[in-house]
């Protein structure tokens, strides 16, 4: 099928979201169509605000259908411009399928990398992580990340010593769970780190309170994992209509309802949905073009998911 030059607005309006599930010719991105970039605090180097994680969703093994299916996800992501891929050896074969089907694609140059340590002892680490560089065969890995903060302060001694080697590019600490938000925030104050990969959503806000500020102050970009709080929020607004208010900002569903609510953080550097889809990832780039809510539009679209 011959490829069709439409924006993605363009598109959704012609086609409705809903059509995209069943068929949909192959979309391009226009240049002036594609998602804002935020800069690394740490370097100036900007990167999309929209990215793509594979938790669950990459680690489809060598089953040839569903990495088709994927590859559809990573060129629509690159076309939209986005670049940050984020796995980990916590999530089974994804970072394989990341590294096989990227360099199939030749899409590597155009993809910012990252990926995690997630083990105890120092040359368990390293062992690690130079498995992981193999499997995404990203050299340098863009950003390599210390997993749920496991056995950190073992781990943040070879990052350092790999970042002036130039193996890695970036240095980063993650969770998901409130409860580590202020070893996060005492780690950003006292390390030399460049990125923060924490949970926040739309009902699950506890990182605003402190440790997005800190990470504003302290220059530290920040990733958003688990925006929809694990599909909750989808599930508060089943079978429910977007206001029309949200045209203010150029939302045109709920999924980007709730990711431009993240993005218009200006702590925010990218948020990370998973998916296997490729609509879901043209609905998740439009939560990173057009307008924005301000201040006073965040409030009003916190009050209307509490209301839910």
């Amino acid at each position: 099928m011959k490829t069709q030059s439409l924006s993605r607005r363009k598109a959704l309006k012609q086609i409705g979201i809903g059509a995209l599930a069943l068929s949909m010719p192959k979309l391009t991105f226009a240049s002036s169509d594609q998602i804002m970039k935020r800069v690394i605090p740490s370097s100036g180097e900007k990167i999309g605000v929209v990215g793509l994680g594979t938790w669950q969703t990459f680690d489809v093994g060598n089953s040839s259908s569903q990495r088709e299916q994927l590859k559809a996800v990573l060129r629509t992501l690159v076309e939209g411009g986005g670049a940050v891929v984020d796995s980990s050896p916590m999530y089974g074969s994804s970072e394989r399928v990341v590294g096989d089907l990227t360099s199939q694609m030749n899409l590597q140059d155009q993809l910012f990398f990252a990926t995690k340590v997630w083990t105890s002892g120092e040359q368990s680490g390293i062992d690690q992580m130079n498995t992981s560089i193999r499997r995404m065969k990203a050299r340098p890995m863009d950003l390599m990340q210390i997993h749920n903060l496991q056995d950190w302060k073992t781990h943040i001694k070879t990052l350092y010593d790999w970042k002036e080697k130039g193996l890695i590019r970036y240095i980063g600490i993650t969770h998901y769970q409130d409860s580590a938000h202020n070893e996060l925030e005492r780690i950003i104050k006292t390390e030399n780190i460049d990125f923060v990969q924490v949970n926040c959503s739309m009902v699950n806000r506890n990182a605003e309170r402190s440790l997005l500020p800190t990470a504003i102050d302290e220059r530290v970009a920040v990733l958003i994992n688990r925006p929809y709080s694990g599909g909750s929020l989808f599930r508060k607004v089943k079978d429910k209509q977007l206001p029309a208010w949200v045209s203010e900002f150029d939302c045109s569903s709920w999924g980007q309802f709730f990711l431009k609510y993240l993005v218009s953080n200006p702590a925010m550097t990218c948020v990370i949905p998973g998916t296997s889809k490729e609509k879901h990832m043209i609905d998740n780039l439009g939560a990173g073009m057009g307008k924005l809510p301000d201040e006073s539009t965040r409030k009003k679209m916190i009050e209307l998911v509490k209301s839910l």
